[in-house]
């Protein structure tokens, strides 16, 4: 039987702060001050594992937080590697289990649920190339100037200063066992193949590693997101003549937060798009995704209930007996609709 495993340099005397890699990686990220209260999703990988240690070594009060989502055999198991690993550290740890439920957009679903349970200011472990994937995959998706600004570095985000090979590391260097999810090796799923595909081939056509670029202009149009949110901020997304006086791309964030209101997601462009219309009077009114209708009255957009869409209104009867205004040899009636509300605009 081998003996008992020695202490990392993380236990040796000193702790955490003593270790010279460590602290050069803390002086990298964005921690809140020491003694702060921080919740950490922790899935067991290397990434949520440097960042449950990181937050230690900076001098936070840290719960690490397993989520199984039970979609593989075994995950559960899993929260066992993350409890070993608080204790080590001197984390709190709990586990949560969330049940995602088969259907599409499995990803979103998954993350969505996450959140919910973390909380809307826990940590976590998304570093550099995790910026950069995310810049790419909103990118073709076709994401405005939010979604190219990514993840915005702070407590929430402190790793976005570090590279995966350095958590990875850091990892191997205080001899944790890291989790190994085989779902981040499917290509099914779009930052996948992002990940190992897409950012690849652009470093190749590059000529460089591309991450660090990304991750800065991730960071320079933060910038421009925040100064576009201000504006916004001064422009009442219910006031029409408001809205189409702004600046398209103030009146679209004005409207875009509007529709966002506290949810996690913001709405689509055409959603948007479609919003400004109304204001415009090119449509009557328009229907955005929630399940809401958004319509104008009195120089005032207004949010309700979508209703079910109106029943068709049947053709009236052809008279067979020729009359002026009846032309029963081609027969055709003109008949006119009493619930056109058209006007030379539709509703869509």
């Amino acid at each position: 039987m081998s003996g008992p495993r020695p202490p990392s340099p993380a236990e040796a005397p000193g702790g955490l702060s003593s270790d010279p890699r460590v602290g050069e990686l803390v002086d990298r990220c964005t921690f809140p001050p020491p003694g702060s209260q921080l919740v950490c999703g922790v899935s067991g990988g290397p990434d949520s594992l440097a960042l449950m240690v990181l937050a230690v070594a900076a001098g936070c009060s840290v719960t690490a937080v397993h989520i199984d989502h039970g979609l593989r055999p075994g995950s559960g198991s899993e929260a066992e590697v993350v409890a070993m690993a608080a204790g080590r550290f001197g984390a709190s740890f709990r586990s949560e289990r969330v049940d995602v439920g088969v259907g599409p957009n499995l990803e979103a679903r998954a993350r969505a649920a996450r959140h919910l349970v973390l909380g809307p200011t826990a940590a976590t472990g998304h570093t550099a190339d995790d910026q950069a994937e995310t810049v790419l995959v909103n990118l073709i998706r076709g994401s405005g100037v939010h979604g190219l600004a990514a993840m915005r570095a702070g407590p929430r985000h402190p790793l976005l200063g570090l590279r995966r090979s350095q958590t990875v590391d850091l990892c191997r260097h205080l001899e944790l066992s890291p989790v190994h999810d085989p779902s981040n090796d499917d290509l099914g799923f779009v930052r996948n193949r992002v990940r190992h595909q897409l950012l690849p081939l652009c470093s190749d056509i590059a000529g460089r590693d591309v991450v660090p670029v990304l991750a800065r202009q991730a960071g320079a149009l933060a910038g421009d997101a925040d100064l576009l949110d201000a504006l916004a901020s001064l422009v009442d997304p219910e006031e029409a003549r408001t809205l189409v006086a702004a600046p398209d791309g103030v009146a679209a964030r004005s409207v875009r937060r509007w529709l966002t209101g506290a949810g996690p997601y913001p709405p689509p462009l055409d959603a948007v798009e479609r919003v400004l219309e109304v204001a415009r009077r090119q449509r009557l009114a328009t229907e955005v995704p929630g399940g809401r209708r958004i319509s104008r009255s009195n120089g005032r957009l207004s949010m309700s209930p979508a209703g079910p869409a109106p029943a068709p209104v049947a053709p009236a009867p052809v008279d067979p007996t020729p009359s002026p205004g009846n032309d029963a040899s081609s027969g055709h009636t003109p008949v006119q609709s009493t619930n056109d509300q058209r006007s030379g605009s539709d509703v869509r």
